[in-house]
Formats: structure tokens, C-alpha cells, sequence
């Protein structure tokens, strides 16, 4: 059993949840501006929906904290409006024909906040870091697997050098957790691993004020003269300074922007849209997130999900439309395959599949021996019901999960008699579970801007998440083969063969939906935008407010 700390939901009726109503549709920032031109001074305050764990851009793990660590880090590629790479703290770069070289160029007279420079050593520095044994695990078994040695050329010049062809590296070196972060921060911040006002980037803004539970606040860099790709100016942020409040609450953080406590907020859940789109001095905008769909992943080490028939039925029970439009009214997208239908990489033949057919889920588990029920309508075998625990970790729980899980609860029951039960537990007792292997589902979403990221945590047998404990030669090969393949027809091929294996084959898990970030922001705010490829609010570069 799991620590007295977990708070087990209990199941509603599905036709209890929030009934349909339309949202607004997903798509980029609008080409007008109705704050104006822009121009500089002044401060905003931002509501956002989850606390970071870390400010520590390596250990960078959830997608709601990805516009805060772009304040402050800069890394040496990033994406640009086409959701090309782009130079960034590098000017450029040169690749072997065998693709086992990076010779990186970097661009001069760039110091960190406290005052170290920026050079091919910093680079040096961040990468060994990184490679430490026990300090991010999951990078080091994934972005940085086939990396051999980083040399330091000159001051300007950084090669890095790796054991086979991987194309993942340059996304890395264009990502959050491939960040630059001061040397002098590396050895002295009193906790590293935490991150907060003691590590000093070389970012647009440099954070002063961290009141956990709180806000973060952060104060423009008044030495930046450059621009992150895809942005709208160079030079300093417009913004004197910014406030990032933490407001969980969807209603508070609404009403803190209707009352003009706040003048943005990012989450804004389809029972609120109604409430800024009918506002005329607010505005809402939205984007579709890359990298992974939101999904359920089914613990194959345990029952009754080592029943390959058991998983079969679990995505059969599930109409996974009629949940979403219960609870999102609308305004969610539907996900039939792990990779979010937003990427290049997703396979669109998954669609219509699978899913939704109660009867097709009950033969399935009649076959596998659960043919009784019980009392309270679930089924049996041996003396023991057919229950299967979701663990969900607060700090990872946005867009509403937490009801999506007890609508999906209700529905297993309702159409194959499945016993899901749901826990919403602190990020300690979900690591406890998942180390003690206490668990038989497992729920993820992620924001990288190369599905191939989040495919190899998940998937891979040697994955950092790969919490389906799933150890499939053939999902591996497919898994390494797409590292490998630089031609973008190659590799589609390859992530489409892997969609079909894990999905259909396989059924090692249940896609739910498209994962989107909303933002709600007062019109005298302008340069709002979303991140290219991303898909996930940029950072406060580009904001400025109105006259």
C-alpha cells in the first residue's frame, strides 16, 4: 500500500461532470496587436498554474515551466518562426559528413549575470555537469547517449564529438535542459539541484525574488543585446521587471485577471473561456503543445496489465470522446497515437483505430479469465477484483486531469466493470510508487520540440520514464534507428512503425488528448506568443504594455 499521505479520489458519475459548451480554437498569436506598438518600462504580473520543482534549467521537467526558464537561460541553438534551428549563444555550426562532429562557433562578449564569461569553457563546464553521475540521469541516458568527448577549440569554438550519428543532439543543444548556466553557479550555488536566485544565466532577465508557495519576480537584463530566435526585437525585454504568481485555482486566477490583480494567466480551462472571450478589454489565445500527447501508460511488470488482452480492454472500455467533451467542453483535441498530432512524427493512420467499443473490451476480458462480478459490479478473479491504480503527482497535474481521471474512472467501471483507482498524491509519494513499482498506471504528457525525446524516456527499455517497464528488442531498434536518421522522410517512417507497435500491437497505453496551453491576457499587454515548435507560452521577451 502507498503512504497515508495519498488522497484517494472517489469515482463520479460520468453524466455529473461539465456538459458541453464551444471553446475557441487552437491556433498561433493573432498578426494585430491591440496593445499598440511597442515600447519599453513598466512591470507586468503573470498568474500561472504550477510552481516549478526546480528552477534549475537542466533538471527542466515539466512544460509549464519552460517560459520561466527562458527569462533567465539562453542555450547555444534555439527555434526560429518556422520552427527551423537557429543560432542563439552559438553564431553557427559545422557537421561532418558521417554526423559524429559538431564544431560550434560562439558568439563574443557575452558574460553571465554574475559576471563569468560566456566562452567554449562555460560550454565545457555545462556538459560535463550534465554527465555527472546523479545529477540528470535522464539526459545523460537519452540527448547526451552517444556523446564522447566536448573539446574546447579556442574561447569561441566548442566540438562536440559522438560514438554514432544522433540527431537528437542538436534538439538538446536547442532545449532547456542544454541551457547554459554560469561555471562559478555549477560549483557554488548552495543548492544546485533547486536552482533559484543563485544560478545566473545569460537571459533577458535575471531573477532577484523566489517566495516559494508564492511568486518568482524577475528584472530586466539591462546589458542583453541580442534576441532569442523566433522573437520580435533585439536588444533588452521591454519590460522593466515581471511577477509570476503561482495561482493553482483556475477561478482565482481568472478572477485576478478580471479584476485586474494579474495581466496574464496561462491555463485557462474551457468553464472559465466564456469569461474572457465575452470581455472586451481580454483577450484568449492558444496553442497546441508538441512532443507527447497526454496519455495513460499501463505498468506491464504488474496485473493485470501483463495480459496483453487486459490492456486491449482497457483502451476499448474508454469513449474517449464523449470524456473529453464532458469535461473540456469542446475545446480539447482528441490524441490516437503517443505523439501529439501537432509534430511531423505523428502517425495519422492510428485514427479511428481503435477505442470506444464496450463490447470488444468485455470479450477481451472475459477471454482473459475475468468473466465474474461482484457486488458492486466489478470483476473478479480468483478472489480478487480487477483494480488498477493511477498514481498522479500534484506538481504535473494541469488541464484538469485530476477530473478527467475520475470521468475515465467511471467509464471502465460503467462499460467493462474496471476498478481504477485514482490517487493525487505530493511528487514525494508519486516517486515512492513508481520506485516501488506500487502502481498500474502511469500518466504523461510532454512538451519537447523532438517527439523522439520523450519517445526514448518512455519507451526505451533503458528510458529514464519508462514506467510501462516495457522491454521490447523491436520498440528499442525503432527507437535508436530514429536517434540515428537524419533524413526527415526516414525518420517519420520509422516513429510511424513505432506508433503502430506500441499503440496497437502492443497496447501499452491509452492516448487521451492534445496537450495546449491557453493564454488569457488584458489588451493593453502586447507580444504575446507561444514558442514555434513548442507550442508552450514563450518567455516575457517580447512583452510590452500598451498605452
Amino acid at each position: 500500500m502507498l503512504a497515508p499521505r495519498l488522497r484517494t479520489l472517489t469515482a463520479v458519475a460520468l453524466a455529473t461532470l461539465l456538459a458541453g459548451a464551444a471553446g475557441c480554437s487552437t491556433g498561433p498569436a493573432p498578426a494585430s496587436e491591440p496593445a499598440g506598438l511597442p515600447r519599453s518600462g513598466g512591470t507586468l504580473t503573470w498568474a500561472v498554474e504550477t510552481e516549478p520543482i526546480t528552477l534549475n534549467p537542466h533538471l527542466y521537467a515539466q512544460a509549464k515551466a519552460r517560459l520561466l526558464v527562458w527569462n533567465t537561460f539562453e542555450s547555444l541553438l534555439g527555434y526560429d518562426q518556422q520552427g527551423k534551428l537557429a543560432p542563439w549563444l552559438a553564431t553557427g555550426w559545422q557537421t561532418t559528413p558521417d554526423g559524429r562532429s559538431y564544431t560550434f562557433t560562439l558568439r563574443d562578449g557575452v558574460t553571465f549575470s554574475d559576471g563569468t564569461p560566456f566562452d567554449a569553457t562555460a560550454v565545457k563546464a555545462n556538459i560535463d555537469k550534465l554527465r555527472e553521475p546523479g545529477y540528470t540521469p535522464a539526459v545523460a541516458a537519452v540527448q547526451l547517449r552517444h556523446l564522447d568527448t566536448v573539446e574546447v577549440v579556442d574561447p569561441r569554438t566548442v566540438r562536440f564529438t559522438l560514438t554514432e550519428p544522433d540527431v537528437l543532439i542538436l534538439d538538446f543543444l536547442a532545449s532547456p535542459q542544454g541551457a547554459q548556466v554560469s561555471p562559478r553557479s555549477l560549483r557554488e550555488a548552495k543548492n544546485l539541484k533547486a536552482g533559484g536566485v543563485d544560478l545566473a544565466g545569460t537571459g533577458p532577465f535575471v531573477l532577484d525574488r523566489y517566495v516559494p508557495g508564492q511568486e518568482l519576480h524577475y528584472t530586466r537584463n539591462p546589458d542583453y543585446d541580442r534576441a532569442p530566435p523566433g522573437a520580435t526585437h533585439t536588444g533588452p525585454a521591454h519590460l522593466d521587471g515581471i511577477t509570476y504568481r503561482f495561482l493553482k485555482e483556475s477561478a482565482v486566477r481568472i478572477g485576478a485577471l478580471t479584476s485586474g490583480q494579474v495581466q496574464l494567466v496561462e491555463g485557462v480551462p474551457a468553464t472559465d473561456q466564456p469569461l474572457i472571450t465575452a470581455n472586451p478589454r481580454l483577450r484568449l489565445i492558444r496553442q497546441l503543445n508538441s512532443g507527447s500527447a497526454y496519455s495513460y501508460y499501463f505498468n506491464t511488470s504488474r496485473a493485470p496489465f501483463d495480459d496483453l488482452r487486459v490492456r486491449q480492454a482497457f483502451q476499448e472500455a474508454v469513449e474517449v470522446d464523449t470524456v473529453l467533451r464532458s469535461v473540456y467542453r469542446d475545446t480539447a483535441v482528441r490524441a490516437w497515437s503517443v505523439v501529439s498530432p501537432s509534430g511531423p512524427l505523428y502517425d495519422k493512420r492510428l485514427e479511428g483505430g481503435y477505442g470506444g467499443d464496450a463490447a470488444t473490451a468485455n470479450a477481451l476480458l472475459d477471454q482473459a479469465g475475468w468473466t465474474r462480478r461482484d457486488a458492486d459490479g466489478y470483476r473478479v478473479k480468483d478472489g480478487g477484483r480487477l483494480t488498477v491504480r493511477l498514481v498522479q503527482a500534484a506538481p504535473y497535474v494541469r488541464d484538469r486531469r485530476d477530473v478527467l481521471a475520475q470521468a475515465i474512472q467511471a467509464a471502465v467501471k460503467a462499460s467493462a466493470g474496471i476498478d481504477l483507482k485514482v490517487s493525487l498524491v505530493d511528487q514525494g509519494t508519486a516517486q515512492e510508487a513508481f520506485d516501488s513499482n506500487q502502481y498500474e498506471v502511469f500518466d504523461n504528457s510532454r512538451a519537447d520540440t523532438d517527439a523522439g525525446v520523450a519517445l526514448n524516456l518512455l519507451l526505451h527499455s533503458q528510458g529514464g520514464v519508462n514506467r510501462t517497464r516495457v522491454d521490447d528488442r523491436r520498440i528499442d531498434q525503432l527507437l535508436e534507428a530514429g536517434q540515428a536518421t537524419a533524413d526527415p522522410a526516414g525518420r517519420a517512417s520509422i516513429y510511424a512503425d513505432l506508433q503502430q507497435r506500441v499503440v496497437t500491437e502492443q497496447a501499452l497505453l491509452l492516448p487521451l488528448y492534445a496537450p495546449a496551453d491557453q493564454i488569457a491576457a488584458s489588451t493593453t499587454v502586447g507580444g504575446v506568443r507561444f514558442e514555434p515548435t513548442a507550442g508552450v507560452p514563450a518567455s516575457a521577451y517580447d512583452l510590452w504594455i500598451g498605452n
